[in-house]
């Protein structure tokens, strides 16, 4: 997809890449980012805020963008027609390194579904699947919250592809998205259900041996 932008169109991560270029030192509110975006489709917010999640080693943008992020996705969820930011979260700052950080490494990493996505199994875009995708991507969202490695980069790459996949109308990168998210979350619930049990088991010792004496 491509957006105008100062009477030109350009695709998203020129967008981006433009506004890295010409930001300031400080850099850009997530509300003035939006602005610069000029989109009101959930699909490019949640593609640009996922677009540092997909950066390997990229420290500090992913945390600012997550909360934001989950915030869209809900708001899909429930039926939304156009993404809206609180205060506390769009007021959120994104400085110049970031921006260049993003900017370059969503050409990397991300470059190539430009060329790749085209409209295609149009009903899973659908706004009747909208919603369901909503709730499936604030699941992914909430993911990248947790303290593990590569929690930021293996979602991020999920809400990215199938967010892209809405813009672009591409019901395979939706399907490719939500596939691979599912994947993550399922084995994050793995890895997480060992540590949930022996959590319980030692809770239920310390009772038991506290009731005993």
């Amino acid at each position: 997809m491509s957006v105008t932008d100062a009477g030109t169109e350009k695709t998203l991560l020129q967008i981006v890449e433009a506004m890295a270029a010409g930001a300031p030192e400080d850099g850009y509110t997530l509300r003035e980012i939006f602005d610069r975006l000029d989109e009101s489709a959930f699909g490019a917010g949640l593609f640009l805020l996922a677009l540092p999640c997909c950066i390997p080693f990229l420290y500090g943008v992913p945390q600012i963008v997550s909360l934001p992020m989950m915030a869209l996705a809900a708001q899909m969820a429930l039926g939304h027609e156009q993404p809206w930011l609180p205060d506390a979260l769009g007021n959120r700052k994104i400085d110049r390194k970031g921006l260049t950080a993003m900017a370059q490494g969503g050409r990397k990493w991300l470059g190539w579904i430009e060329t790749f996505s085209k409209p295609r199994f149009a009903k899973i875009t659908g706004p009747r699947s909208e919603r369901l995708l909503g709730f499936v991507l604030c699941i992914f969202c909430a993911s990248i919250l947790v303290p593990l490695p590569m929690t930021n980069t293996v979602p991020g790459f999920a809400v990215a592809l199938a967010a892209f996949g809405l813009i672009n109308r591409d019901g395979i990168l939706v399907i490719i998205g939500c596939v691979l998210g599912i994947l993550w979350v399922s084995m994050l619930l793995v890895l997480a259900l060992p540590v949930a049990l022996a959590a319980i088991h030692f809770a239920l010792m310390w009772v038991l041996g506290n009731f005993s004496s």
